[in-house]
């Protein structure tokens, strides 16, 4: 019988991952293993607290943390997000997706709260990345792998935002990535904080989630792994434990940028099967857990959710077209080698974290294989 360690071992190694740490939590019963190393010289072995770089299984806590502040009537679902972004107060949209970035008529509506946290706002990435205004998010926002020592400060990130058009309406279609780093700026606004403090204050403490952030301070430096991704010679270096997330960032990115552990992760994932416990109503967990695209919008979506729909701030499972699937199933992929979702009926939290980047949208043989131990299928 395969067991978590077997399946973890089969994908560390000679040109793969240099290490790799899962939690599989169902009900009482949890199994965490490690296996590897910390970086490709083997310097350390991995271990339960490793540190990683989750990238984009930072969006599910950011939506978390918007629901907070719904529940505290400092901002509605149906708000326009434009009171406190003044920066999107009178959109424009390009004509058609695929014209030039002049060619622009006014947006039909203001851009609210739930158009971002379903990536529906019209900034992001559709399948092509070669378009004229998706083309503009790489070279002025630096919308790609978290590079968080390259980022310019929020109101300056906000400032270029604005000078570029929306791909499609408000509400229209669903967009990758992009609502995810707006939604850090306008949390950061609405509640008056800096970011990083006010997730701490109000999901990280709560929940226990103590490595979890930003940032790694010089004290955990120690536990945090080297950061890799694929190239013709194997994999290479992307960023070492002293790099670009030793320090707080001038950006906290919302969409990709937080570090974090398995078991940080799992406290947040308990969270939301235990119906929100002390953080969250079940109400704003039913709504993060829901699809909320139409057919059309999963489907024109395809190159990232492969058949799955999208709640707040992650993918929802809704049928069984790809064998993973689970309907009801909550969580995202991170792009530096992360994956984490929760599934209500079985009462499950799977995580896995590896230090080597996704080369595409579509997840690796790990991941899957993982998924497949896991039971989300």
């Amino acid at each position: 019988m395969t067991t978590l360690h077997d399946t973890l071992e089969a994908h560390v190694g000679d040109g793969k991952a240099p290490g790799a740490v899962a939690l599989v939590a169902r009900g009482d019963r949890l199994e965490v293993e490690a296996v590897g190393a910390v970086d490709v010289e083997g310097s350390a072995p991995m271990a339960r607290d490793s540190i990683f770089r989750i990238a984009s299984i930072t969006k599910p806590l950011i939506a978390a943390a918007a629901m907070v502040l719904v529940e505290d009537g400092r901002i509605a679902l149906d708000d326009e997000v434009s009171r406190w972004l003044p920066e999107l107060a009178s959109p424009s949209v390009v004509r058609t997706p695929d014209a030039p970035v002049d060619d622009l008529v006014p947006a039909a509506r203001p851009i609210t709260l739930e158009d971002l946290l379903t990536f529906r706002a019209g900034y992001g990435f559709p399948a092509d990345f070669s378009l004229p205004a998706v083309a503009l998010l790489f070279s002025e926002l630096m919308q790609g792998p978290p590079e968080p020592g390259e980022i310019p400060s929020p109101d300056d990130w906000m400032a270029a935002l604005a000078r570029i058009p929306l791909l499609h309406q408000p509400g229209e279609a669903f967009l990758y990535n992009t609502c995810s780093d707006i939604l850090g700026v306008l949390l950061a606004r609405v509640s008056g904080l800096p970011l990083q403090d006010f997730l701490a204050e109000r999901i990280f403490q709560p929940l226990g989630m103590v490595d979890t952030g930003f940032w790694v301070p010089a004290d955990k430096l120690a536990r945090f792994t080297s950061s890799y991704q694929p190239d013709d010679d194997g994999i290479k270096l992307v960023d070492a434990p002293d790099g670009q997330w030793s320090s707080p960032p001038a950006f906290p990115s919302g969409a990709g940028g937080m570090v974090s552990t398995v078991d940080d992760w799992h406290a947040f994932g308990r969270m939301l099967l235990d119906d929100g416990g002390k953080v969250l109503t079940p109400e704003s967990v039913r709504l993060m857990t829901t699809d909320h695209l139409t057919r059309a919008q999963r489907e024109s979506g395809a190159i990232f959710l492969e058949g799955q729909g999208w709640g707040y701030g992650g993918s929802v499972d809704v049928d069984r077209t790809d064998p993973w699937n689970v309907p009801g199933r909550y969580g995202w992929v991170g792009g530096t080698g992360t994956t984490a979702h929760v599934t209500p009926s079985t009462g499950t939290v799977a995580i896995m974290m590896t230090q080597l980047a996704m080369t595409s949208p579509t997840p690796p043989a790990v991941m899957r294989a993982f998924w497949s131990y896991a039971g989300a299928r």
